[in-house]
């Protein structure tokens, strides 16, 4: 079942004896706290893995004002872009050097293909991540509103351990990776 933003936020609220929001703005002090924290611990949570489900392969757009210093041309990063994996001029995306500065990308490079995580909504978001989310949400709630640092700790130590979880489930969302040449194979035959 797909969750919203808000949905997210209610069942995390429920885990640490809150009661559920119907919006970020109903004028309680938990709407309040849960509008004010869920995009930064959204973001942050999408940014700290390589998601299947949250990459993304773009053409960027070259600017017309070059970088200042160290690089020859600047580039425009997507409006929902999170964190940058890796910039080419190929398929593969891999190989160049690049910078990010602001909401730009500088290189040298005259064409620039970027694999990035971006931010999905929501509603896209597999269930393991939404347990992932949810857990992280509730241990950054807890202080706030419970004023109850060892429930907090423990539920960041919660939130830790569906982490790693939810990249373990979500790592097996590619095939691996396969051995072309390897020296020491090739040594032996």
């Amino acid at each position: 079942m797909a969750l919203s933003d808000i949905g997210l936020c209610s069942r995390s609220l429920v885990r640490i004896g809150a009661h559920p929001i119907s919006s970020f703005s109903d004028g309680t002090a938990t709407s309040e706290i849960a509008g004010l924290l869920y995009a930064p611990v959204r973001d942050a949570l999408l940014s700290a893995y390589a998601w299947s489900f949250a990459t993304g392969q773009v053409a960027l757009t070259q600017l017309n004002t070059p970088p200042q210093a160290d690089y020859t041309y600047a580039y425009q990063l997507p409006n929902d872009f999170l964190r940058a994996i890796s910039a080419g001029v190929s398929l593969r995306g891999r190989g160049i050097q690049y910078r990010i500065h602001g909401r730009q990308l500088h290189c040298n490079s005259e064409e620039v293909l970027l694999t990035y995580i971006y931010q999905p909504d929501e509603e896209n978001f597999p269930p393991y991540f939404d347990m992932a989310l949810m857990t992280r949400l509730a241990a950054e709630f807890c202080l706030p509103l419970t004023e109850n640092v060892s429930r907090g700790e423990a539920l960041s130590k919660l939130a830790e351990q569906e982490f790693s979880r939810a990249r373990q489930i979500d790592a097996q969302q590619d095939s691996p990776n396969r051995l072309e040449s390897f020296s020491l194979i090739d040594v032996r035959e």
